[in-house]
C-alpha cells in the first residue's frame, strides 16, 4: 500500500497559518478589552428588582465593520409573563401601556425569555472572539439590576452578562451631546424620536443601540483625524 509522506516544512507552514488565521479575532474582541457591548432594555411592574416584575425585554447585539464601524446586527425581544406573587404598580403599567395578562403580548415565563435573549448573545459573544458580554443601556443600573434578580429567581446558569459592570448612554449622551434623557439625547444625536413607540423594550433597546453605535463611531472618527 502506498503510503504518503508529507514534508516536515509542509507541515510546520500549515502549522503557521492556521495559528495565523486563530489569532485574527475579529476587531470587537480588542475595542471593549474583550467584553462585547449588548444593549439591553427592560420593562417592569416597577422599580424594585425582587418584587416587581419583568415586563418585556430587548436585546441589540452589534458587530464591528472592517472600518472600525459599531452596527447594529441583530435584534431579540421577548414579552414576559410576572412570575407568581410579583407586585403590580398601577403607575408603571400606566407609564409603559402593558397589560401584563393581555393574551395577545403571547408572553413567555420568565426563564423561557431570559433564555430566548441569552442564547443569541452568547453566540455572539464566541462568534466575535469576546469573554463574555457587558449591557449597554440608558441608566442601566436599573436594567441590570432586574436582569440579575431574574436570573437568581429562575436559577438559570450561563448568564453571559458581567454581573455588575455596564456601559450608561445616559453618561455618554451628557457628555457628547449635553442631554441625558433618552429623548432629547435621540433628537441631539440627529434620531427620529417616535413617543407613540417609546417605553417598548424593543423600540427603546434600538434607539439606545443606534445612540451608543453613533458615540463610539464619533469617537473612532475623532482619534482617526488627531492620529493622521
Amino acid at each position: 500500500m502506498p503510503v504518503n509522506i508529507i514534508p516536515e516544512s509542509t507541515l510546520v507552514e500549515e502549522k503557521i497559518t492556521i495559528m495565523s488565521m486563530n489569532s485574527e479575532k475579529p476587531l470587537i474582541s480588542k475595542r471593549f478589552r474583550g467584553y462585547l457591548p449588548v444593549i439591553i432594555d427592560i420593562e417592569t411592574s416597577g422599580f424594585d428588582p425582587v418584587r416587581n416584575a419583568m415586563l418585556e425585554i430587548a436585546a441589540v447585539i452589534p458587530e464591528m465593520d472592517e472600518n472600525s464601524k459599531l452596527l447594529i446586527q441583530e435584534i431579540h425581544s421577548a414579552h414576559v409573563m410576572p412570575f407568581p406573587g410579583a407586585k403590580l404598580e398601577e403607575s408603571a403599567l400606566a407609564f409603559n401601556k402593558i397589560d401584563p395578562f393581555h393574551p395577545f403580548r403571547f408572553a413567555l415565563q420568565e426563564k423561557e425569555a431570559l433564555e430566548k435573549i441569552f442564547l443569541p448573545v452568547r453566540a455572539a459573544v464566541k462568534r466575535n472572539g469576546c469573554t463574555r458580554a457587558i449591557l449597554v443601556g440608558h441608566n442601566p443600573a436599573f436594567d441590570l439590576s432586574f436582569l440579575n434578580a431574574a436570573v437568581t429567581r429562575t436559577g438559570l446558569k450561563r448568564n453571559p452578562f458581567h454581573p455588575f459592570s455596564s456601559f450608561d448612554t445616559a453618561t455618554l449622551s451628557g457628555l457628547v451631546y449635553g442631554q441625558t434623557v433618552l429623548a432629547k439625547a435621540a433628537m441631539a444625536a440627529g434620531l427620529p424620536w417616535d413617543s407613540q413607540e417609546a417605553h417598548s423594550a424593543a423600540y427603546d433597546a434600538e434607539l439606545t443601540a443606534k445612540l451608543f453605535c453613533g458615540i463610539v463611531n464619533r469617537w473612532e472618527d475623532l482619534v482617526s483625524a488627531v492620529t493622521k
